[in-house]
């Protein structure tokens, strides 16, 4: 039998972290712009990196099909457990919300129609392979994958061929002050990393836990570059002062195109980023959608086999951030920094606390983290700041980029 490949896995997280997530980059860092962005990225990706070598770490003493529920229970009580699984629904369901309202957003200005109609419609029509069965999200999925690939690489393709590194680097204002706007990015950062349960998956496609590490930071790897090359293809075509009028609409996509429309050429280029933009949304609001699906059947013991109990699943699923969106839009950019700053916790509290219970109880095993409780220490003290950070930014106590 041939042994999976660790491009495979590599690519399997990628997917997993690339998505609808990357179009709040630009206008998260916007204030930190190009340099300090590239940072945050850099650092997100390696210590989101680490997390997951700390739960494979943790997952090396328990049986090969463990989730990551079974362990958090085993090793930290039912009680951490609870706000553990708590914190991993919130997240699915704000990014369902968050997508439900892009999607009304994108789709209300193509047809003309109210955002809340548009919403509705969009829901309604890619929640239905969710709804249909598991192998109808595998195979739309996919359509969508190579769509969204083919419009990525044009659209980024026309936008390298217009950079301009005045622009890129803001030349122009020589007094700009970058460093104080940081802070309120990490949260949409870390969201872009998020591919922590898929981590017992690996486990299981490889039955070695340091070929999922390769395949882990492979992806990341591999997300970080994409993350990138898109926030360079951003600011250096669109000025850092058309921002604020982006982020003043909630940092929704559709602002973003309608800003590069008025300082590129070519009407192509738009029409690309709006093509990849509505694919990665629908992507990531079908992937997120199964998951929650999934995770809902479970906890209400409902069994999804007959369209009449998929049917009181897809409502628990979609429903609740349907009616939170038609009836309080939030901002894309907004609603996915509260995703990151809840992620923190089973993204980057859990992981070190994990380790540090398992090597209490069973010692070291046959695969560790080098510099082991240094890590430890450092992804818990991320995870805690990036949740004090979207706090503040929620107080009024970071500087707002204006």
């Amino acid at each position: 039998m041939k042994k999976p490949s660790i491009l495979g896995g590599a690519c399997i997280i990628a997917g997993v972290c690339v998505g609808a997530g990357m179009l709040g980059l630009p206008a998260a860092g916007a204030g930190a712009w190009t340099l300090w962005t590239g940072f945050a990225l850099c650092l997100t990706m390696i210590v989101m990196s680490v997390s997951g070598f700390l739960l494979l770490e943790t997952f090396q003493h328990y049986d090969k099909h463990v989730s990551f529920d079974t362990v958090t229970r085993s090793l930290l009580g039912p009680i951490y457990n609870f706000i553990n699984n708590l914190s991993v629904y919130f997240v699915g369901g704000i990014l369902l919300y968050a997508y439900s309202t892009s999607l009304g957003d994108i789709v209300g200005n193509m047809f003309g129609l109210p955002m809340s109609v548009a919403s509705i419609l969009s829901v309604l029509a890619f929640s239905f392979p969710v709804w249909l069965s598991t192998r109808s999200v595998d195979r739309f999925s996919v359509l969508l994958i190579v769509f969204m690939i083919v419009s990525f690489v044009a659209s980024i393709s026309g936008l390298l061929n217009n950079i301009s590194s005045d622009v890129l680097f803001n030349v122009d204002d020589q007094h700009a002050s970058y460093l104080p706007y940081l802070m309120m990015l990490f949260p949409v950062a870390l969201t872009s990393f998020g591919y922590h349960h898929s981590v017992a998956s690996l486990r299981i496609y490889y039955q070695d836990e340091k070929k999922a590490q390769y395949a882990i930071l492979g992806g990341t790897l591999i997300a970080l570059v994409l993350y990138l090359v898109w926030v360079v293809s951003i600011f250096g075509n669109l000025p850092r002062q058309e921002f604020p009028a982006i982020m003043a609409k909630g940092g929704e996509v559709s602002a973003l195109l309608s800003a590069l429309q008025g300082v590129i050429d070519t009407e192509f280029v738009p029409k690309m980023i709006n093509a990849f933009s509505i694919a990665a949304i629908v992507s990531s609001f079908v992937a997120v959608g199964l998951g929650v699906f999934d995770y809902l059947a479970d906890l209400f013991h409902i069994k999804s086999e007959t369209p009449s109990q998929r049917t009181r699943v897809w409502a628990v699923t979609f429903l609740p951030p349907l009616l939170c969106s038609v009836f309080f839009p939030m901002g894309f950019l907004k609603a996915i920094a509260y995703a990151g700053a809840v992620a923190a916790i089973w993204t980057c509290l859990t992981p070190p606390l994990l380790a540090w219970r398992a090597r209490s109880r069973y010692g070291k095993g046959h695969y560790s983290v080098p510099a082991g409780y240094l890590f430890m220490i450092l992804v818990f003290v991320f995870g805690a700041a990036v949740m004090i950070f979207h706090m503040l930014n929620l107080w009024g106590y970071l500087p707002v980029f204006k």
